[in-house]
């Protein structure tokens, strides 16, 4: 439906704050999210009211509408300051989402200041972007020899045949050496920051000062590139727009930092698990070689980020059965949202050559950026693409709706992805990778030094998953 600029909510419109809600975060949710979508939408229809962690928030269920969210800008706002409970004084000051929402950057701002903002991403992200530019080469070789190296890494420790944790041992390792690479990372700062990306995202009750460690984090290192510039995405971000100060920039940064890993690694192990569990549509395309069409059914069947961050009503505005008053937080669902798609029956979900219908990406104004996007897509592509060419055989060790998930307030993503597998005769050895590719200056490839890092990065992950992480 679409908005009205110029409609007040009627006398008889109830607002957010007098209906009771139930809450979201629910045992049922854990285990079935779109049974919970399903139920909210036969009884409040394309719009529910739900309670996120104790706050009242309107949740977008269906396609139409969550499109509509996303495409209007003007009325659907970004930025926190249209937060009527916030301006108010009415959220708890431990609210855990907060914390991760008073980080002011680019997601978090609109209309000039916004496209200002994407602009410097452009230009910082375009050497990166094209396969054919020394950076953009250089980018996907070390993505292929991280990839690579894991999987050699794996066949030194654990033999040819065996069992291992896709989402452990090969994609949150190598999210986090693309991460070390791409923002010109020194190593020690990245493995902590990872699963302090987590905990913000999983809103428990460290999220608080998780966020503040890892913007500490990515504001230490936008001071170190100030000072010792390199081909990296800090160092060109700083280029694009040199008025930007290192809190600025590591605000940036850390935002960058939870979808290049939280959110594309949901998108590698989401893909990987839509293969192995058997679902026809992604199969066939896998089978065709059509890996990125793979990733695209994938997204559909599971989005990587499931409950989208917040939009603020700008004025009145009717969604769904329900009027939205100005300044009440709205939250689009993609998950449910692709649930609804994919219930119609839609020939964008069961044509041949995907339309890209899927929301993993976003839509809109605030989409992610076309560089940005087509850079995360060939991770993905290539993060699956290797297990592929490495593994004749690849099989689920626990049946697909026994797998343990992360089922937090915005993101819903594998915590295990465990396999039986076998490696073909070709697997790589530990060590062995395409020769370091000189720089212009003659200098060796800074990636031949990241990945002397990849034993360390691999064995502080683990640590850091197994030792400190309850339930994994």
């Amino acid at each position: 439906m679409n908005p009205q600029p110029s409609a007040v909510a009627p006398d008889g419109a109830p607002p957010l704050e007098s209906l009771r809600v139930e809450p979201l975060l629910t045992s049922a949710f854990d285990t079935d999210p779109a049974g919970v979508y399903a139920q909210l939408r036969r009884t409040y229809g394309p719009v529910a009211p739900v309670g996120l962690m104790g706050v009242p928030v309107w949740l977008v269920l269906d396609y139409r509408e969550v499109l509509e969210v996303l495409r209007k800008e003007s009325v659907w706002r970004r930025d926190i300051r249209y937060w009527r409970a916030r301006a108010e004084g009415r959220l708890p000051q431990d609210w855990p989402l907060l914390a991760g929402y008073e980080v002011r950057q680019t997601m978090f701002m609109d209309d000039e200041e916004h496209l200002a903002a994407r602009q410097t991403y452009h230009s910082a992200l375009g050497p990166f972007q094209d396969a054919r530019t020394p950076q953009g080469w250089e980018l996907r070789s070390a993505v292929v020899s991280y990839a690579d190296e894991l999987v050699a890494m794996l066949a030194a420790e654990s033999g040819t045949a065996g069992f291992m944790d896709l989402a452990a041992q090969y994609t949150r390792p190598l999210l986090l050496m693309v991460t070390t690479r791409l923002f010109g990372c020194p190593v020690e700062l990245g493995d902590e920051m990872v699963m302090d990306l987590w905990r913000m995202l999983d809103g428990g009750p460290d999220a608080g000062p998780a966020t503040g460690r890892a913007l500490a984090a990515m504001t230490r290192l936008a001071a170190h590139r100030r000072a010792v510039p390199g081909d990296d995405l800090t160092s060109y971000l700083l280029l694009a727009d040199p008025s930007l100060s290192d809190e600025q920039l590591g605000r940036e940064l850390f935002m960058n930092a939870v979808y290049l890993n939280d959110i594309t690694g949901n998108m590698v192990c989401n893909t990987l698990l839509e293969v192995l569990r058997g679902n026809a549509t992604v199969r066939r395309s896998l089978s065709a070689g059509l890996i990125g069409e793979t990733v695209n059914r994938a997204a559909l069947a599971n989005a990587p980020v499931a409950n989208m961050c917040f939009r603020f009503a700008a004025r009145d505005v009717r969604l769904g059965n329900f009027w939205i008053r100005a300044g009440d937080a709205v939250s689009p669902s993609a998950a449910a949202a692709h649930q609804d798609l994919m219930a119609i029956g839609s020939h964008l979900v069961d044509s041949t050559v995907s339309t890209r219908a899927h929301l993993g990406w976003g839509a809109g104004p605030h989409q992610c950026p076309t560089a940005a996007r087509e850079l995360a897509g060939a991770v993905v592509a290539t993060a699956v693409g290797r297990i592929f060419d490495h593994f004749t055989k690849v099989e689920l060790t626990l049946p697909a709706d026994q797998l343990p998930w992360r089922s937090g307030p915005v993101v819903r993503g594998l915590r295990l992805l465990p396999v039986r597998y076998e490696l073909g005769a070709g697997h790589p050895i530990v060590g062995q990778g395409p020769p370091p590719r000189a720089a212009a200056n003659g200098a060796p490839d800074s990636s031949h030094a990241s990945r002397r890092h990849a034993r360390g990065l691999l064995a502080a992950l683990r640590h850091l998953m197994w030792g400190t992480r309850k339930g994994g």
